[in-house]
């Protein structure tokens, strides 16, 4: 089974998830991580904080295009801190569900353009998919759920993946949404 790693402040991890389904047949295992994580580790950080910023958001609206998606919508202040937004995705998979945690996230991230990075935004996304707000405000603060963020993303850095959107496929790792058909093929 494949598995897609995914962190919800990521535009290219919405474009890979959303296409994820019907690429693979069936949504892939996932594993929310933390970026912020994996950029310390690998030595540097997003591009969104670069020159290339412009660029690089135009290229995602080129990709919605193709893609046939709703135009793309970034949140205001993007990039923003996401801690509590992959803690919160952590505690949705351990509820069973992860997957459409994951959809409602992304969608009012980056097809509503909403912030999703408080604890308020994030209870109202789990309310909306039929979970409770307070269990998920309970569940970011656990230690159980942080410790399951970190080992989750240390076995991402430790399986090879050095950013979002991955797809692992066996042994192999595909890095970027622009990899998604190569590892449904492979």
């Amino acid at each position: 089974m494949p598995t897609l790693y995914f962190d919800l402040g990521s535009p290219y991890a919405y474009l890979a998830f959303m296409r994820a389904d019907s690429l693979f047949g069936r949504m892939p295992e996932l594993a929310p991580v933390l970026l912020g994580a994996i950029f310390e580790r690998r030595g540097s950080g997003s591009w969104s904080q670069t020159p290339a910023r412009a660029e690089r958001i135009a290229e995602l609206h080129e990709r919605v295009r193709a893609y046939g998606m709703a135009p793309l919508k970034f949140p205001p202040g993007w990039p923003g801190n996401g801690l509590y937004a992959m803690r919160a995705a952590t505690w949705a998979l351990g509820q069973s569900a992860g997957e459409e945690f994951a959809r409602a996230a992304f969608q009012r991230s980056f097809a509503a353009g909403e912030d999703i990075t408080g604890v308020p935004a994030l209870a109202s996304i789990a309310e909306q998919i039929g979970l409770s707000g307070a269990e998920l405000q309970r569940g970011v603060a656990s230690v159980a759920v942080k410790d399951a963020l970190r080992a989750a993303t240390d076995a991402a850095w430790a399986a090879g993946v050095r950013g979002v959107p991955s797809v692992r496929v066996a042994a192999g790792v595909f890095y970027g949404d622009d990899q998604l058909e190569r590892a449904a093929a492979g």
